[in-house]
């Protein structure tokens, strides 16, 4: 840490814990760092002006909040996700945005997340715990949609740290890998999961029974799955997102839903968070939903604080920060 106290603006969203939170976070910095904890980046004004860094938990850090700040000069985002950050006003006055994409500290739990999901539409838990507590034996009803994992195609949209995590469970599943991004893996990546393949998006929604979204909001991918990409997807297919909600054009998707066009969805994220009452994917037929804990174990929120203040102390201190997005 350099000998001058640097100023850390935590700013930790009301619904990830808060100022709560942000007070433990703020206990893992080094003495020589003055950290402000609020909830929303302009709560203090100054300390928003005097921040050196600002650390941020989903919650928006905008052209106008990047121009308030004029000493600022890193914006670390405690996610994989940095769309809440205006990357590109950042990059304009020269501030660094970093997530914490190489740690790999959401990754196991999001896996998790993405296969009960999977398991809760295949094996049909939810509608089979509501009839059951209603006193209704839903076994005759069920059994007709009830499916196994194994030998199914699964196809994964994003094959980074977490889309790993994902291939390496489905190989233990038996289930067979087929994957889209901007690069192909080495082949001994791709042997060790389970001989996942390379393929273009539209061939991987033509084939897949299981598509798992897990590749980074940005302007390309916004409504990447949306109504001509959704209509691609075989009426047995199952759509499952634990990425961002505004990868997915979720009126499109509720529209597949009702018109039978797909099997289900699980869904872990929405746009915006909380989702409104309106969204008619709380309505749709066949979903699984969670309020995005794909990322909020006790275990993964120790490893995404420590990996956000490490490279923050340790760009405080002189070094290189990791995972610069811009």
């Amino acid at each position: 840490m350099t000998t001058d106290p640097k100023n850390v603006l935590a700013v930790i969203a009301p619904h990830v814990g808060g100022r709560t939170a942000g007070a433990g976070l703020a206990t893992l910095f080094p003495t020589e760092a003055h950290v402000t904890v609020v909830e929303a980046a302009d709560e203090d004004p100054a300390a928003l002006r005097g921040a050196h860094v600002i650390i941020t938990a989903l919650a928006p850090v905008s052209a106008q909040h990047l121009a308030s700040a004029p000493d600022l000069a890193l914006v670390q985002c405690a996610s994989h996700g940095f769309d809440y950050v205006d990357v590109e006003a950042a990059r304009g006055r020269g501030v660094r945005v970093a997530n914490i994409g190489s740690s790999g500290a959401e990754s196991q739990n999001v896996a998790e997340q993405t296969f009960a999901l999977m398991l809760a539409l295949a094996k049909q838990l939810i509608p089979a715990h509501t009839a059951l507590v209603e006193a209704d034996w839903a076994l005759p009803r069920l059994q007709r949609s009830l499916t196994e994992l194994s030998g199914k195609t699964l196809g994964i949209v994003g094959l980074g740290n977490i889309g790993r995590e994902v291939a390496r469970r489905a190989v233990a599943f038996d289930m067979n890998v087929v994957y889209a991004g901007r690069r192909r893996l080495p082949e001994e990546t791709e042997a060790r999961l389970g001989g996942a393949r390379h393929v273009p998006l539209d061939e991987l929604l033509r084939t897949a029974d299981y598509v798992s979204l897990h590749a980074p909001l940005t302007g390309e991918t916004r409504n990447l799955l949306d109504a001509e990409r959704l209509a691609l997807l075989k009426p047995t297919a199952f759509v499952v997102n634990t990425a961002r909600g505004a990868l997915v054009d979720q009126d499109a998707l509720a529209d597949a839903l009702e018109k039978g066009a797909l099997a289900g969805a699980g869904i872990d994220v929405f746009d915006p968070e909380p989702p409104t009452p309106a969204l008619r994917l709380l309505r749709a037929p066949n979903v699984v939903l969670s309020p995005h804990v794909g990322g909020v174990t006790r275990e993964t929120l120790i490893r995404i604080a420590l990996a956000a203040v490490q490279n923050v102390t340790g760009y405080l201190a002189g070094g290189e920060a990791k995972d610069v997005v811009n």
